[in-house]
């Protein structure tokens, strides 16, 4: 008795057909594209969570140089000012537009520059930078601002390979029949100005 179980010739087509047509999806983006977007969206919420860790350690710095250096009103209320309109604009990961996008940075580099002004104001009080607790939130600053450079540039580059996921044969096709997803808004760091805005604020010890 033969042990080989036989199957028919037409169901052996099928089965190839099957697994082609699989194996043509998993290629053609039916399953990439939507995946890129759920990584573009989980790097924007990263993003914008370490921008809140920033924002929340501000109070207290604030607090602690405002003990030392309480005539440098007009820096404190700057950064004080800064975070208010940087915690006010907010982006929905799900759906960013490029005008909010713009939005969103401007008030994030805004709250850089204010913070930059702070650090260097900082310098001129020698009572203040020996104290325990605003050493403590300038290292815990300088930690989350080195994080929001790695998750912005991870940010990018999720953004880069959607957007080729949906605009550059052959997913692109798949997109046009399937998704409709659009380009999403790119951060742009390229110029000399918006460089200069992001810059994070320089933290001495």
């Amino acid at each position: 008795m033969n042990s080989w179980i036989q199957i028919p010739q037409k169901s052996l087509v099928q089965l190839a057909g099957a697994g082609f047509f699989a194996l043509a999806l998993t290629g053609c983006g039916v399953q990439s594209i939507p995946q890129a977007k759920n990584a573009t969206e989980a790097a924007t919420a990263e993003v914008t969570n370490v921008y809140k860790r920033r924002a929340d350690l501000i109070p207290n710095l604030v607090y602690v140089v405002k003990g030392y250096a309480s005539h440098e009103k007009e820096t404190l209320e700057g950064v004080v000012e800064a975070r208010a309109k940087a915690t006010a604009v907010t982006i929905d990961p799900s759906k960013t537009s490029p005008e909010k996008l713009k939005e969103f940075q401007a008030a994030q580099g805004q709250l850089s520059q204010a913070l930059g002004r702070l650090m260097v104001v900082s310098e001129n009080y020698p009572n203040l930078k020996a104290d325990t607790g605003f050493r403590d939130l300038q290292a815990q600053l300088e930690g989350t601002e080195n994080r929001i450079t790695v998750e912005r540039k991870r940010l990018i580059d999720t953004i880069n390979e959607f957007n080729n996921l949906v605009t550059v044969p052959p997913t692109s096709f798949t997109n046009m029949l399937i998704y409709h997803f659009e380009k999403m808004p790119q951060w742009d760091l390229d110029s000399v100005e918006k460089t200069k805005v992001e810059k994070a604020p320089e933290v001495k010890f």
